[in-house]
């Protein structure tokens, strides 16, 4: 018999069971809240206009309908998800007396935040690959990259990282939650809902950071080979213009990869005893926030196409206003 009394449900045993968490998040900060969530509210305004930016001129400028854009499409198109997943709910916490998640959108939420998160992981993995193709097989690349592949190759990164993601909510919410409920953090993430589960956890921590092994540090180490391959077929480019541009081109996918894999790498691939609250919220905001914003900003308004394109879009848009 199940006895549900306010965040947490009685069995008959006396074994009490969570129905809904308490995200703390940053309830220590007081006042600053109000500045945080008009921090955050800008932010999140600048991810969803920057990546809807890039998402609307890559689909309509057809100099742009290339293979590396179409993954940064792509990338962006699953940044906007990504950030939609956690935001919102951050916005409203902020100015909630009660922050409170069920049992289930909690398992959601994550599902959703880490089907994202996974899928850039491989995204980035796979760009990392068409600069390689493109750069290093300059002959070859139509074949390499024809549309077929890009389209198989960004299947696989959705797929794998859902399929990824399901795995690990698994793991997290079979376990056994007790009277314990107040996530410290703003949003449910492994580590600060997994240290709250009323049993040993380390086998499924086990688990959990091969997965994390398998969707970080293996496509990682995909990218820095790439890299050092294009490296030194970029040396042997012998005008100095050629040899700017390739840089130009790696330089900002780099950036993103250095940004989004540190910091993921520092959160999952370690222990969840060595979780600190304050230090980690602060490497989380970075990249479940600033990361998003990064990619419009250094990875496409930066480039020159891009630029042109939306050049090219707004001034056929103000073509057409002034025949109405």
């Amino acid at each position: 018999m199940l006895i549900v009394f306010g965040n947490v449900a009685v069995l008959a045993e006396n074994v009490t069971m969570v129905t809904e968490f308490l995200l703390l998040g940053f309830s220590s900060l007081g006042d600053i809240q109000l500045v945080l969530f008009v921090v955050f509210l800008f932010l999140y305004l600048a991810i969803l206009s920057g990546n809807v930016t890039i998402v609307s001129v890559i689909r309509l400028d057809k100099s742009l309908h290339t293979p590396m854009y179409f993954f940064l499409g792509i990338l962006s198109t699953s940044e906007t998800c990504y950030t939609f997943v956690i935001l919102p709910k951050i916005l409203v916490n902020l100015f909630s007396v009660a922050r409170t998640i069920s049992f289930n959108c909690c398992a959601i939420q994550m599902f959703f935040f880490l089907g994202f998160a996974i899928t850039n992981c491989l995204l980035l993995g796979v760009m990392g690959y068409d600069h390689y193709a493109a750069i290093c097989h300059p002959l070859h690349y139509p074949i390499l990259m024809s549309w077929q592949v890009c389209g198989i190759l960004g299947a696989l990164c959705g797929i794998g990282g859902f399929l990824a993601s399901l795995t690990v909510v698994y793991l997290v919410f079979s376990l056994p939650f007790c009277s314990a409920n107040k996530v410290n953090h703003y949003f449910c993430d492994i580590s600060p809902v997994i240290r709250l589960a009323c049993t040993n956890t380390d086998a499924h921590e086990f688990v959990i950071f091969i997965c994390g092994v398998l969707v970080l540090v293996i496509p990682f180490l995909f990218i820095c080979v790439s890299y050092i391959c294009i490296l030194r077929t970029i040396l042997k480019i012998p005008s100095a213009e050629g040899r700017r541009k390739a840089f130009s081109t790696c330089a900002s996918h780099l950036t993103v990869v250095i940004i989004h894999y540190g910091c993921a790498s520092y959160i999952y691939l370690r222990p969840t005893a060595n979780y600190v609250s304050n230090k980690d919220r602060l490497v989380t905001v970075t990249y479940t926030i600033v990361t998003p914003l990064l990619n419009p900003m250094v990875y496409s308004l930066r480039n020159k196409d891009v630029q042109v394109a939306i050049r090219k879009v707004l001034g056929k848009k103000g073509s057409l206003k002034l025949y109405d």
